[in-house]
């Protein structure tokens, strides 16, 4: 059968281009579960990958997308069934393997979760990636030991997805939330999803000290780079922050003094190759605490010939909440 896909070239100059092209299903890889996409999400790292940037993609012809859900047309093995919703986020998908951005792709079924009752694959897409990552993040703070009560946490990179899910998920959990971006348009939303107040980004200006005053009880850190150095020093005692995205680079200047004085945290949160059991109560909570409503006016819409396009808007940092992808959309 012939199906669209948004498929990335590679010519002999080394310049990555992306157009949607009409395939067949012999063109799909070898595996086990054929999946009808109805939805995809368009994350920063999808962005990586459409523009070369960051070396995520090193075999081509290749379909990138990361994450994506839909209804299983064909499946090898038992524990999936034609007609089944499912997601998939993480395994490198959309990076060494064909990912989200078509209309059918063929998985592993060892990286399917079956969305949960009361999500349709749109709204597992709202979520996403993201979501899981906040998610996460959130289960991290919590295992650590930080409580609604024990004072503010910060999100930074509050005007992106991970950002933006991390508000409403801390929000609905009792949790007091300060929230950092760079975007001034971004102040009323932010406060709706239940921030208690937005920053600049100047708030974690480099102080030029090794230690800066206590206002943090933890923090959830899209950013990395330089803010997430600064944002060290000012967590207080036994703090955490859950390091989750790197879209300030990849490199931070740092110091030992907050964790040897102040005995702070700092924990990485992966959602690449985390197990089935971790994505399935990850996936249970966010039915819980997610609330579509809340979110969809941080949802914006595209189709698969937007992407190029709007690659290069999110890695510039022009892009706010959450886009998600119908493959089908003229």
């Amino acid at each position: 059968m012939s199906f669209e896909a948004l498929v990335s070239r590679k010519d002999d100059a080394g310049t990555i281009s992306s157009t949607v092209e009409t395939l067949e299903d012999l063109a799909l890889p070898d595996r086990q579960v054929l999946v009808g996409v109805e939805w995809a999400g368009f994350n920063y790292k999808d962005a990586l990958c459409l523009t070369g940037r960051g070396k995520l993609v090193r075999n081509f012809p290749h379909v990138a997308g990361i994450d994506f859900a839909g209804q299983v047309i064909e499946s090898a093995d038992e524990r999936y069934q034609p007609g089944q919703a499912v997601v998939l986020t993480g395994w490198r998908v959309g990076e060494m393997h064909w990912g989200g951005f078509s209309q059918r792709a063929r998985v592993d079924p060892d990286w399917l979760v079956p969305v949960p009752k009361g999500l349709s694959p749109r709204t597992a897409m709202m979520i996403g990636t993201a979501g899981l990552a906040a998610m996460l993040s959130v289960n991290r703070l919590q295992a650590e030991g930080i409580r609604p009560g024990d004072g503010e946490v910060l999100v930074t990179g509050a005007g992106g997805g991970v950002g933006t899910l991390a508000v409403m998920l801390l929000s609905r959990l009792g949790y007091e939330v300060a929230a950092v971006s760079g975007r001034s348009e971004m102040v009323a939303p932010l406060e709706k999803l239940g921030a208690s107040r937005v920053l600049g980004r100047d708030a974690l200006n480099d102080s030029g000290k090794v230690l800066d005053k206590e206002q943090w009880s933890s923090a959830i850190d899209t950013v990395g780079g330089a803010m997430l150095g600064e944002l060290l020093k000012q967590i207080r005692y036994g703090g955490v922050v859950a390091a989750v995205g790197n879209a300030g680079g990849v490199e931070f200047a740092g110091n030992v003094i907050p964790f040897l004085l102040r005995g702070v945290s700092l924990c990485g949160i992966d959602t690449v190759m985390q197990p089935f059991a971790e994505r399935q109560s990850a996936w249970g909570r966010l039915t819980e605490l997610f609330r579509e409503a809340d979110y969809e006016s941080f949802i914006s819409e595209a189709g698969l010939a937007d992407l190029p396009e709007l690659a290069e808007k999110i890695l510039a940092g022009q892009v706010a909440g959450r886009v998600i992808v119908n493959p089908r959309a003229t």
